[in-house]
């Protein structure tokens, strides 16, 4: 089911690319205390842990499976995303530990999106991704990986003794990176909240738009209706209101750090078929860090690759990445989609739900291209267009790879150097409305460099409305529009 959110009201419009369309799902609201789990001992959402945590859902399965007994025999399948990177790892080893004393769980696979498995390699792939997408200068880039990485700034903050230099590598990182992006998808618009437009008229969401960016702020509303609770059979008990992140227990954060990878590897070995999947647009657990620990992991356990890196389809359009080693374990990417990679890329993520599944390879494609050399620079070309008083503007959609922007900002800032012209607009976002529209830089006054935010090879055609902001300003030979 979709929640559509017109004129005020809401509406329920059919999902046709549900999960349930392939499998019996059962949904698990887990820790106690998340969404409208409860308990009636309020110790419970004290001192909650990933030990804590394994045991009761090993405690809620059993139980399940003895009301439901027929569906005891059947295939088992265990799915989830971020954090449940240390949760299903963990509830996977006791259950087939409880299995060497009572064949209970048919476990045959687990499936783990843009997981947290392994604390510093999932945290400090994010600086990478942050320069390679645009969104941090280079300068940031190598204070980020160098003076405070992000795993020390984590660790640093749980801990309430952020040192002066994480402090500051942050605020610079935050500053550049922009409120005004979402870290889940970096090239989704944000939800403007009322408070944040303050009296601002906020344009209404475009006919045809196929993310509705301001659908967790409508859940919450759509989940506090008395009806839809009844609906739910479900009860608030020591909340007020349904909320996104429960604040009712006292989770230990610091369980974060504690890598997992080498659980997934005990689950391999027991035979269990592993899946990890990455929304390619996440920045928060990016697909480079997920992709290091499973080829480590292969290697580890010493698994061959059977399945070279290559495109897979979803129709006759490229659903993303993968790579598979031995029979076992597997790795794919989601092209476009986000940290929810369901949410964002339903119609993609089932065809990597029914795959795996399945048993089966990601669907493959052979396609045949036609490679051009250009091996003739024109950069110093554009350096005399510069000394002869003409303005250059070089821009790049951020998701282009065939000439990716990292490339181009580096030819740049060359040009900018042997040229002798000084930075006059240092990195920074701008915006095409309320949302962000990439991010630039300006050397002297006719020099510029800029990013267009979840704009293709062909930016004007995948983002107009942020490549005509683009245009009108380097016409006009004003800066691109900043905000507050």
């Amino acid at each position: 089911m979709w929640l559509v959110y017109s004129n005020m009201r809401f509406f329920r419009s059919k999902n046709e690319y549900s999960w349930n369309r392939e499998a019996n799902m059962l949904y698990l609201e887990t820790p106690v205390g998340v969404g409208f789990s409860y308990s009636t001992d309020a110790s419970s959402y004290e001192a909650v842990s990933d030990q804590q945590t394994a045991r009761d859902n090993l405690v809620f399965l059993q139980r399940w499976f003895l009301k439901f007994p027929q569906y005891m025999h059947r295939d088992l399948f265990i799915t989830g995303e971020s954090y449940a990177g240390h949760y299903i790892p963990q509830l996977a080893k006791l259950m087939t530990e409880f299995n060497q004393k009572e064949k209970l769980f048919n476990l045959k696979g687990v499936a783990l999106g843009n997981p947290v498995l392994e604390f510093a390699t999932d945290f400090n792939s994010r600086a990478e991704f942050f320069w390679s997408h645009g969104l941090i200068s280079d300068s940031t880039y190598k204070i980020f990986t160098s003076s405070c990485n992000y795993s020390r700034y984590v660790s640093e903050y749980y801990r309430s003794s952020v040192s002066p230099v994480c402090s500051k590598v942050m605020s610079q990182v935050s500053r550049e990176t922009s409120r005004f992006v979402d870290k889940y998808d970096v090239t989704l618009d944000v939800c403007i909240s009322s408070v944040l437009s303050q009296s601002k008229k906020i344009s209404p969401q475009q006919v045809g738009e196929k993310i509705d960016v301001c659908v967790e702020d409508e859940t919450v509303n759509y989940l506090n209706r008395q009806d839809v609770q009844n609906a739910f059979h479900a009860r608030l008990v020591g909340v007020n209101r349904w909320v996104v992140c429960s604040d009712i227990l006292d989770y230990e954060l610091l369980d974060v750090e504690i890598p997992t990878i080498s659980l997934v590897g005990e689950l391999i070995k027991a035979g269990i078929r592993v899946l990890v999947y990455s929304g390619d647009q996440d920045s928060v657990i990016p697909l480079t860090g997920s992709r290091t620990l499973v080829r480590g992991l292969a290697n580890q356990l010493g698994l061959n690759t059977t399945v070279p890196y290559r495109v897979w389809f979803g129709g006759q359009q490229v659903g993303g990445w993968t790579q598979v080693y031995g029979d076992t374990l597997s790795f794919a990417t989601i092209r476009g989609a986000s940290h929810e990679a369901p949410f964002s890329q339903p119609g993609r993520s089932l065809v990597l739900f029914q795959s795996f599944l399945q048993g089966m390879p990601l669907p493959e494609i052979i396609l045949d291209y036609e490679l051009l050399d250009v091996e003739i620079p024109t950069i110093s070309l554009v350096g005399e267009l510069i000394k002869a008083g003409i303005r250059v503007l070089v821009y790049s959609g951020d998701q282009d790879s065939v000439i990716p922007l990292t490339g181009s900002r580096t030819l740049v800032r060359g040009l900018a150097n042997q040229l002798g012209l000084n930075t006059t607009v240092p990195y920074r976002v701008w915006f095409g409305g309320q949302q962000v529209g990439g991010w630039t830089q300006v050397y002297g006054d006719t020099l510029s460099f800029a990013t267009i935010r979840g704009a293709s090879h062909e930016a004007p055609f995948s983002q107009p409305g942020r490549s005509l902001v683009l245009f009108q300003s380097f016409l006009q030979g004003m800066p691109l529009p900043e905000m507050f």
